[in-house]
């Protein structure tokens, strides 16, 4: 079992930054991947980057160039730092880390404001 606390959501105005932070706790030498997806009213939820415990990263297209996710030293927290933030990414973030199993945080909301 992996339990993911998120922080760091609010309100920004377009081109502003955020930066979001999930840490796990419990069974984290067993997490293969952590990463962070959205979901906006209305919208299927998307992945948007992802970090492999090697290391490995992968962004959706529409965030690259603008998020990244570095990790902690103790590797069982994740960042997800949002620059050139845009309307369009208005969306409630969740943390996600899979072992065998795929576990989720409780969602934080990032409002980006026009």
């Amino acid at each position: 079992q992996v339990q993911l606390v998120e922080s760091g959501g609010g309100l920004v105005q377009a081109g502003g930054s955020l930066r979001l932070s999930c840490t796990a706790s419990g069974s984290t030498l067993a997490i293969i991947v952590m990463g962070w997806y959205r979901q906006a009213p209305g919208k299927q939820r998307e992945l948007v980057a992802t970090i492999t415990s090697g290391g490995t990263t992968n962004y959706v297209d529409s965030v690259k160039g603008r998020f990244t996710i570095p990790r902690g030293n103790a590797r069982n927290t994740v960042y997800l730092q949002m620059n050139s933030l845009k309307p369009e990414d208005t969306a409630v973030y969740l943390c996600n880390a899979v072992t065998r199993g795929a576990y989720w945080g409780q969602g934080t909301q990032v409002t980006v404001s026009s």
